[in-house]
């Protein structure tokens, strides 16, 4: 791959990166700093009906659950660009083939060809049967 796209599509995966973090440390903060009294905006110091803590508790695990979405996410961006530092960037880690430069634009962070990866999924969906 020429230095000139390795360049490209490290910046695509660094502001990508950046997105991430900063999302993360808005999830952390809403998920994990906010008491149900802050987050309601309630300064009273009566008990809260059931159904309000369900509905906080609900939003909070789905904070939880983005957030761990977001970690790996951010785990798969950081193999990338240590893939462009040890030059394995842009190849297959099954087959050793090339991934397509437009598999590359919509997915940076790819390790897999589209071929690999349809066999991968299969291979999931089977498992799941």
């Amino acid at each position: 791959m020429k230095k000139k796209d390795l360049e490209k599509y490290e910046k695509l995966l660094l502001a990508r990166r950046a997105e991430l973090v900063e999302e993360m440390g808005l999830l952390k903060k809403a998920a994990l700093e906010t008491t149900i009294k802050d987050s309601s905006g309630d300064l009273s110091s009566y008990s809260y009906h059931m159904a309000d803590q369900g509905t906080d508790a609900m939003e909070r695990e789905k904070a939880f659950l983005m957030a761990s979405k977001s970690g790996r996410l951010l785990y798969h961006i950081d193999e990338a660009l240590r893939r462009i530092k040890d030059g394995t960037f842009g190849k297959c880690q099954e087959c050793g083939d090339e991934i397509s430069a437009a598999r590359l634009e919509a997915v940076p962070h790819a390790r897999l060809c589209i071929a690999c990866k349809e066999k991968e999924e299969q291979a999931k969906l089977k498992e799941n049967m």
